[in-house]
């Protein structure tokens, strides 16, 4: 007598989302439920991130609208603002080039000390901020041993805040460098294509949403840094004094709510900044898939 077996009673159970019925119930009992993933998740960012933003908010609120406004409208704070943004904008530009450049060399060519080039470039992520600025301050001061003295200047802020911020944008292209399929570099360079061709046409479409994200965090990076740029810069009013330490004035004066205000004003810039950057790197990543 020959068994009938029922293909349906031995096939699997796929779940809503696709996958397998019998696994997914161990999977769920050794990972845990979503929700519960979710909820810690959302509670671990409360406490981090939305219990300090909703803090400096209420400080900021504390004397009123029309004292918040007096304070961010104040000529110090606009002429902090200006120096503020000036310079993060062209360090950030800046950065996209040479971060795209370095970012190439290290994954795409081969050379003596590869490694420790690649090591490096995390330095200003572990060297903290203050010693950054006491660097620059022995190469660019007074006594520079090149003979180029950057204090005092918004040169000098630049340079520092392009040492403290090239690491967001190499490390968040190298990983989409390392990723990309040489074949259609290949197929285009047989079809006849130059290398500028290639590399406007095939590589750059695909590196554009992490080179805006890497310019998104690049500069709200330097529109809050204190650090590196407080002995470089020396905080000239008008010139050199950037909002992080028109911050520290505020305080030092007994003004917490004035220095919310303009910690306020920082914030939403760098939020719309990231938001609008992310949003079209996802905008181009969605036709890239489709070209594909």
């Amino acid at each position: 007598m020959t068994a009938v077996v029922n293909p349906e009673a031995s096939r699997p159970e796929l779940t809503e989302d696709g996958g397998l019925g019998r696994s997914s119930g161990p999977f769920q009992r050794r990972y845990g439920s979503t929700s519960l993933r979710v909820g810690a998740a959302t509670l671990w960012l409360s406490v981090i991130v939305l219990l300090p933003l909703a803090a400096i908010l209420w400080q900021a609120a504390g004397g009123g609208w029309n004292s918040f406004w007096s304070t961010v409208t104040s000529n110090a704070a606009l002429e902090s603002f200006r120096v503020t943004l000036t310079v993060s904008i062209a360090v950030t530009v800046v950065n996209l080039f040479f971060g795209l450049l370095v970012a190439w060399v290290l994954t795409r060519d081969d050379f003596p000390g590869k490694r420790l080039v690649d090591a490096v470039i995390d330095l200003p992520f572990a060297l903290p901020t203050i010693v950054a600025s006491l660097v620059m301050l022995a190469l660019y001061g007074p006594n520079s041993p090149i003979d180029l003295q950057l204090q005092h200047t918004k040169w000098g802020i630049g340079v520092a805040l392009l040492f403290v911020t090239l690491p967001f944008v190499v490390r968040s292209v190298q990983p989409v460098l390392l990723e990309l399929d040489r074949e259609v570099e290949e197929a285009a360079a047989s079809l006849g294509a130059n290398n500028v061709t290639i590399f406007t046409k095939v590589i750059l479409p695909a590196l554009l949403p992490s080179l805006l994200s890497g310019a998104g965090l690049a500069f709200s990076r330097a529109i809050g840094e204190f650090g590196s740029v407080v002995l470089i810069g020396g905080a000239v009013p008008g010139e050199t004094e950037v909002s992080s330490q028109w911050i520290r004035t505020l305080i030092e004066n007994d003004d917490r709510t004035g220095a919310a205000a303009i910690s306020i004003v920082l914030l939403v810039l760098s939020f719309i900044v990231l938001f609008v950057l992310r949003a079209v790197g996802s905008r181009a990543a969605r036709r890239e898939e489709l070209a594909r």
